[in-house]
């Protein structure tokens, strides 16, 4: 592998030079290589030891040159924009080298993570492609290609990325699967435990980008008094370990937890892996996917620091268009199942994940680009088949009801000049009394409980009329529709939810303005036929195709329809009143969001994998609309019970007119009437939203 290295590095020091490339794919290929070597000397550096002596000044201008080229000011000239390189390029050529030059940005992570074989395979990959330009545009004096001429050499740059992504599935892929199980895989666990945290150099240490919501982030923790950081982390760990508790789950049988984190934290992750270490929990902390290979499209599913460019994310969610079939699929299930096997009992010892989001970036409305690539209706029903099957696979090796999970959120700075005051508000929204609002929420579920339906209305410009059918109950004095949710898994407290009987369950789901993950939504409305979503749109788009597209790829994750996988009630008015008070509605992450109003889920229902482990509420009764028609046909075939998606949409307390219960025999029982609770035993819910009026 060294010899590859340094043969590798020795050819693409020769190519900025070289003009064996005509007009105008040698300047690519020049300032390509050129990026390449940056990272070289880069690897050097880190390598010697020499990088982790530079002063803050020196890191940070790394930092800067190496993320340049795709901030949003320099994004419009860059090859890494795939309209750029089209214009520039060419059509098909133009998205394989814009494709390309991001593959090869992964190798900033490799090279901080010592990974020189993973960089050695990027430089063989840009030579192969530069090879096949030296004998398909050679610098002849012509300046054009005929077709059958680019036809070909877009045929061969398409079988050297194939073989690229099928020859080394069981290096990327493997390795991806053993650092979400192996502890030993170490490297940001390390960063956090070793480092001195009051000194912002080790910001840099990652290959992360770092923005100034890292820097002032991690300078706010510095600020605070250890006993909150570690009341932070408290909160989040306590959380996790009584999720298990509270769904009847051995911990005793894990040995590893998930962390995944915004760098910044890590005072607080610091503590938390202490925390962890107490439950018989070692960290495994890895970095969001960089490779075409290990994303998951557009989102992070990992640890990261600062986005550099969400655009730039969203043109190249669908790079794996170039490679996309049946044959690769198989293989990369082939490399999954050989990995799960060999690492059995690692897998097995797998608890879940621990994620501290972030949230209070400004809003972001993609651009949709024709030239960025897209999949085609098979490779969508390809992708949708391999994360059913994959999903399948994981839960055989790490089982869905032995496992567990815990979120919770913080804001960044980027929120606003109320940055600090909003921090401490949702640091008291995150330790909420959970057994106040657990006894006002257990009346809530005893008056729906008595019903066989929910009728929930919008008012003012909201269009919502919608009608939920519940699942019947067979023993009252047993049993439960709703569960009671409390401050464990999904931090802060506030909500009771249930899996809707689909049959029955129509109308029409509208907000006005909510964010779902990183993308905000405009006037989004959702219809329902019998508990599947039967039209959409949204208002984001002066066409209207546009915006069907939109909802399609981030909402429906492209399958065709989903099902109401979860209808619940919010109960935190303390976390609306805060929103409503620094004026971020629109900012709050689903986490907090889903608790400030009547939340809809479209997708899996929240017992997806675990649906036969019986889940009890506080005062005994077993919660027992876990299924719906969608998620019981695991029985029969389980590959047509689960989306893998779950997607919360808020309609906020300002928009809503009523929530009733539609009792069997025609009366009705009011919960929520212009905004306010009306059920007697929940005023005390009111009082936020009343100081707040006065």
């Amino acid at each position: 592998m060294i010899e590859r290295y340094e043969l590798a590095a020795e050819r693409i020091r020769q190519i900025p030079e070289e003009k064996s490339v005509r007009l105008p794919f040698r300047v690519y290929f020049k300032e390509v290589s050129e990026f390449v070597l940056m990272l070289l000397e880069l690897d050097g550096k880190i390598e010697s030891g020499g990088y982790r002596e530079y002063s803050l000044e020196l890191m940070q201008e790394w930092n800067r040159r190496l993320y340049d080229d795709i901030l949003p000011e320099n994004y419009e000239t860059s090859y890494a924009n795939p309209s750029y390189a089209v214009k520039e390029l060419g059509g098909e050529i133009g998205q394989i080298l814009s494709f390309l030059y991001t593959e090869l940005r992964g190798g900033i992570a490799y090279v901080f993570e010592g990974k020189q074989e993973y960089l050695t395979i990027l430089m063989e990959l840009f030579i192969e492609i530069y090879n096949c330009f030296e004998t398909y545009y050679a610098e002849d004096g012509r300046q054009e290609t005929d077709g059958g001429e680019e036809a070909l050499a877009v045929r061969e740059m398409k079988d050297i990325i194939y073989w690229y992504a099928s020859d080394y599935c069981d290096v990327f892929v493997a390795d991806r699967l053993l650092e979400q199980i192996d502890p030993e895989k170490d490297f940001a666990a390390k960063i956090i435990q070793t480092s001195d945290l009051t000194d912002l150099r080790y910001l840099y240490m990652y290959g992360e980008y770092v923005s100034e919501n890292e820097i002032k982030t991690a300078k706010h923790l510095m600020e605070l008094n250890d006993s909150v950081i570690q009341k932070m982390a408290d909160v989040y760990t306590e959380g996790y370990r009584m999720g298990f508790v509270n769904t009847g789950k051995d911990i005793s049988i894990k040995s590893v937890v998930n962390i995944r984190f915004v760098l910044g934290f890590e005072l607080v992750i610091k503590k938390a892996i202490e925390n962890f270490k107490k439950m018989g929990l070692k960290p495994v902390i890895y970095r969001a996917g960089v490779s075409v290979l290990t994303k998951h499209r557009q989102t992070r599913v990992g640890y990261y620091g600062g986005i550099p460019n969400p655009q730039y994310d969203y043109d190249h969610r669908d790079d794996q268009g170039l490679f996309l079939n049946k044959r690769f699929v198989e293989r990369k299930l082939e490399v999954m199942r050989h990995v799960y096997e060999s690492h059995r009992e690692q897998a097995a010892g797998f608890a879940g994940p621990a994620l501290m989001e972030v949230f209070g970036e400004k809003p972001f409305v993609p651009q949709t680009k024709e030239e960025a690539l897209h999949l085609t209706k098979k490779q969508e029903e390809i992708l949708i088949s391999f994360t059913s099957k994959s999903g399948q696979m994981t839960n055989e090796y790490i089982k869905g009801e032995e496992r567990s999970f815990t979120i919770i959120a913080y804001p960044v700075p980027e929120i606003g000049p109320d940055y600090e005051e909003i921090f401490d508000e949702v640091i008291r929204i995150n330790t909420l009394d959970s057994k106040v609002y657990g006894k006002v929420q257990q009346t809530i579920i005893d008056a729906l409980d008595q019903g066989e339906a929910v009728h929930i209305q919008g008012r003012g410009e909201n269009r919502t009329d919608f009608t939920v059918q519940l699942h019947p109950l067979q023993d009252p004095e047993k049993e439960t529709i709703f569960e009671n949710c409390v401050a464990d898994q999904n931090i802060p407290v506030g909500e009771v939810f249930t899996s809707p009987v689909l049959e029955g369950t129509n109308g029409k789901l509208h907000v006005t303005k909510v964010y779902l993950g990183e993308y905000q939504y405009l006037d989004l409305e959702i219809d329902f036929s019998n508990g599947m979503i039967s039209d959409y749109r949204c208002g984001n788009f002066e066409r209207e195709a546009d915006g069907k597209k939109y909802i399609a790829d981030n909402i429906l994750h492209s399958h065709p329809t989903l099902a109401l996988g979860e209808f619940a009630i919010g109960t935190n008015t303390t976390a609306y009143v805060a929103a409503r008070k620094y004026g971020i509605e629109d900012r709050l992450p689903i986490l907090i969001a889903e608790k400030t109003g009547p939340h809809f889920a479209v997708g899996d229902t929240c017992y997806s994998w675990s649906e036969d482990v019986k889940v009890f509420n506080p005062d005994g009764k077993e919660v027992v609309a876990r299924d719906n028609a969608v998620s019981i046909q695991r029985k029969e075939d389980v590959s047509k019970a689960y989306y893998n998606c779950h997607t919360d949409i808020t309609i906020p307390y300002d928009e809503l007119g009523s929530i009733k219960v539609l009792k069997r025999d025609g009366e009705e029982i009011s919960l929520i009437e212009n905004g306010r609770f009306v059920l007697p035993g929940t005023e005390l819910l009111n009082e936020p939203l009343d100081r707040a009026e006065e």
